[in-house]
């Protein structure tokens, strides 16, 4: 069983010193992020555009590409996003909404349909008009927007409100840090992207709350070390669970990247990258920030071991 330990058991590494760092390379990730997002943009998908998705199959031999997407400019319908997935056979094609709307979206579909209809079976046509794609933003913001107040509320009675404010610093770190992945990589951003962020969310203060809550348990029994330190030995206890889980996970994404196909990639990209953040941010923005709102040390059991270093007698009976 010590061969499959990812970390060694009663480390006594520093967090709390490296906050310094930490911060400041926060600070800029998610100012490049947002510059990234305003000067960049994401590639929505036609869920959020708006437009037309044809899956197709070839009848004979592989999908080709190359003459599916030159169709935009002999049919006059602007470009065309062609994308292969499963088999070589298996191909999506997209394109954005036609001025004159629905009848001339419509035409556009039906003239796509008879030049490839010999060659290839369409087996999916999908169609989003603008209506509902802005409907579709509206819904994904608010979701993502009441989702994290639903929670700041949770832990605002469930812990002190330091511990709440510095989960939801560190969640809109993670959101924001994960927008500008998705414009870094123009990965294509649809509802299922939306389904990523928020399983972001939800990961990211899954890992808050099992630090936090080994802080709380902490200071209930030792009350005579400081918060720095005491933070630091909670850390420690929950390192090798949080690597753990954090690894666990990875692998079981990567294996949806290299076998899920196309349909799915974009999520598990988004959620490897996620799990990376959330992983970070647990420990080094949201319990750095306890210190920085005003925490103290206060209450509970007096420490029966040697209360001037944690890393003494006081750490070993707590690990």
């Amino acid at each position: 069983m010590k061969l499959l330990r990812l970390a060694p058991e009663n480390t006594r590494f520093p967090f709390m010193r490296l906050r310094r760092l930490s911060y400041p390379f926060s600070a800029l990730m998610s100012i490049l992020a947002v510059t990234i997002f305003l000067t960049w943009g994401m590639n929505f998908g036609i869920d959020f555009s708006g437009g037309t998705l044809l899956e197709l199959r070839a009848k004979e031999g592989p999908a080709d590409l190359v003459e599916l997407r030159e169709l935009g400019d002999h049919l006059n319908i602007g470009d065309i996003e062609v994308q292969g997935f499963g088999t070589p056979s298996d191909v999506t094609v997209r394109f954005g909404l036609q001025p004159g709307g629905d009848a001339a979206q419509e035409a556009a579909v039906n003239r796509v349909r008879q030049t490839i209809g010999e060659r290839y079976d369409i087996r999916r046509i999908e169609v989003v008009g603008p209506r509902v794609s802005g409907e579709l933003v509206q819904s994904g913001t608010l979701g993502v927007v009441l989702s994290i107040i639903a929670v700041l509320g949770y832990l605002w009675f469930r812990f002190e409100w330091q511990f709440a404010v510095g989960a939801i610093i560190a969640t809109m770190h993670d959101l924001l840090l994960t927008v500008g992945f998705f414009s870094v990589t123009q990965l294509e951003f649809n509802t299922t992207s939306i389904a990523a962020i928020l399983t972001i969310v939800g990961y990211s203060l899954n890992e808050t709350v099992v630090v936090l809550d080994r802080i709380r348990e902490m200071m209930k029994k030792y009350r005579k070390i400081p918060t720095d330190q005491l933070i630091d030995l909670s850390v420690n206890a929950v390192l090798p669970r949080t690597i753990m889980t954090a690894t666990t996970v990875f692998l079981a994404l990567l294996s949806l990247v290299i076998f899920g196909g196309q349909v799915i990639r974009s999520f598990s990209l988004a959620m490897i990258w996620g799990i990376v953040v959330a992983t970070y941010s647990s420990v080094f923005i949201c319990s750095p920030m306890l210190i920085y709102l005003g925490l103290r040390n206060e209450g509970g059991e007096t420490a029966k071991a040697d209360t001037q270093s944690p890393s003494g007698k006081a750490a070993k009976a707590s690990v």
